[in-house]
């Protein structure tokens, strides 16, 4: 592979796909297909030996084709007391807190959400109470999960349930998520770009400094060396700490220059610490939005290809995703080959973007005496002196954590009331305010594959029916579109018109009414959504 072309890979990965906007237009289009009937509600039996939770729908309509909300009621005080007792159990462990007190007196139905790892309890108060259910099991939610909260579980397909709206994790990367299924099965995956990037610029400016000055070696040497061999007698260890220091030699880092990969959340934020630190500072980032270009300080030099970095660079910090086959050992022998001897490689993104294979043949033939400085382990480096890896720490913080599982809360929020998506990894951004005294009475999210004809056909269909529509958006991404129109009046059956759009437009992935969140039929939590992939709940 010639190198333009690598590059030209490697600047593709940097690319965010453009979101595409288009305007509502009546194409007519005919079209019939068999009905697709969305999905009901499974009625899942309980485990024994606790009491059935009987079901009571919140929906108007008893049609079977649209998802109803079913509540909880325990069966007697005894059961009661004992998820009392359950749920502090739980909150002692750190696996689940309750939601923030309730404004007001709601006493409807709740948005259901289903919780994997421990979550902060500042992310989860933002769930009011009554308006909201959070919890790790999914029966406790009668299980009806309208989405799912995670951290580092690696959520499998068969989790996730039909009623499922969306996903959010705590946290930047969604490795963890099979995000391509989800995104046939019409589900937002979202994340929390920024919540962590102080604490992971924190780690790697830790880390300059353990590259540069021997620390953890020095350390290794005073209490697996020193100690033992004087008797740990404090004043033949202070003579020998005194006498062993020239053996750990460094480096200082003002002067030096630091190659920064990737210019987003986190790494504009180590560009900014490393010039307060006095050193030079070289950036690449072929797809930085104008709006992030401009809140990058005037002192980075930004660079257009990866070979200037490394050629220049003394120490270089990866901040790129990492994506198969683009880049997948983005640091190899070819790069390896340009940079400097002593160069310093900080890896905090992902393990594979690194070559280790490659790096190990360096440090061992003595081309490269620099340290490779990650908070992965490496197959080929384990046990290396030059490979100091670290347990995963990069948003091990109790404020990261905060910041996320708050950003990851407040984004589900906005989805499963507004139908708004922001953060997210498959589907396009879209902002509709939705505001009542604009004259939108119900509002119809649509999910729908990205093919031709299919927003002709939508339209068609709502016309015929007498629809006026107040205001619309309509994005793409890739092979996904999002749908939302803002209705002057709710339809006389909205369940109805949702089985009828699946069955005449059958690109239609799911569908989901809105309305005033909490005070209306539409906007009862849990009510009018449908999907048409899952046949077993036909």
């Amino acid at each position: 592979v010639s190198e333009a072309a690598r590059e030209a890979a490697i600047a593709s990965s940097f690319k965010v796909r453009p979101q595409i906007t288009h305007k509502m237009s009546a194409i007519p289009a005919t079209m019939s297909m068999a009905a697709v009937r969305p999905s009901t509600v499974r009625r899942t039996q309980l485990r024994s030996g606790r009491s059935a939770l009987l079901a009571k729908t919140v929906a108007p309509t008893q049609r079977s084709r649209v998802v109803s909300t079913r509540a909880a009621v325990a069966g007697d005080d005894e059961i009661a007391e004992l998820e009392k007792r359950l749920e502090q159990l739980r909150a002692s462990k750190g696996e689940v807190a309750g939601p923030a007190p309730a404004n007001g007196d709601y006493a409807g139905a709740s948005f259901n959400i289903q919780t994997f790892n421990a979550i902060s309890p500042v992310g989860l108060q933002k769930f009011e109470e009554g308006k909201y259910k959070v919890d790790a099991n999914v029966e406790a939610l009668g299980n009806q999960p309208m989405a799912i909260m995670l951290r580092s579980h690696k959520l499998q397909v068969e989790e996730v349930a039909s009623t499922v709206r969306c996903i959010a994790r705590c946290g930047a990367g969604t490795n963890n998520i099979p995000v391509d299924k989800m995104t046939e099965l019409g589900i937002p995956v979202f994340n929390t770009p920024g919540a962590n990037a102080n604490a992971v610029k924190e780690l790697v400016i830790c880390s300059l400094l353990l590259a540069s000055r021997g620390i953890l070696e020095g350390n290794a040497h005073v209490n697996n060396v020193i100690n033992p061999e004087e008797g740990h007698d404090y004043a033949k260890i202070s003579k020998r700490i005194e006498a062993d220091k020239k053996m750990f030699g460094g480096q200082e880092l003002m002067g030096k220059t630091l190659g920064v990969v990737g210019l987003g959340q986190i790494g504009a934020r180590v560009v900014d610490a490393a010039l307060a630190l006095g050193m030079n500072v070289v950036g690449y980032d072929p797809a930085l939005s104008l709006e992030a270009a401009l809140m990058l300080s005037p002192n980075l030099k930004r660079v257009d290809s990866l070979t200037e970095v490394f050629k220049t660079s003394d120490y270089i910090t990866l901040h790129v995703p990492y994506i198969p086959g683009v880049t997948h050992h983005l640091i190899n022998s070819e790069a390896l080959n340009v940079m400097k001897p002593n160069v310093h490689i900080m890896n905090f993104a992902r393990g594979e973007i690194v070559d280790g294979k490659a790096l190990k043949e360096m440090y061992d033939s003595g081309a490269k005496t620099g340290k490779y400085m990650s908070d992965f382990s490496c197959p080929d480096l384990m046990g290396h002196p030059r490979h100091i890896v670290l347990p995963h720490l990069g948003a091990s913080t109790e404020e990261a954590e905060e910041n996320s599982a708050a950003m990851a809360a407040d984004t589900i929020k906005s989805f499963l009331e507004t139908g708004s998506i922001r953060h997210s990894v498959n589907f396009p951004n879209a902002n509709l305010p939705y505001t009542k005294n604009a004259g939108v009475d119900a509002r119809l999210c649509i999910v729908n594959k990205n093919e031709p004809g299919v927003l002709g056909s939508i339209a068609s269909f709502l016309g015929a029916r007498n629809i006026n529509i107040v205001q619309q958006l309509n994005s793409s991404r890739n092979n996904i579109a999002y749908t939302v129109i803002d209705m002057s009046s709710t339809p006389e059956d909205p369940a109805k018109l949702q089985a009828d759009l699946a069955a005449e437009c059958p690109e239609v992935i799911s569908s989901r009414f809105v309305s005033d969140p909490f005070h209306t039929e539409l906007g009862q939590p849990g009510t009018f959504f449908a999907v048409s992939w899952d046949e077993s709940y036909n």
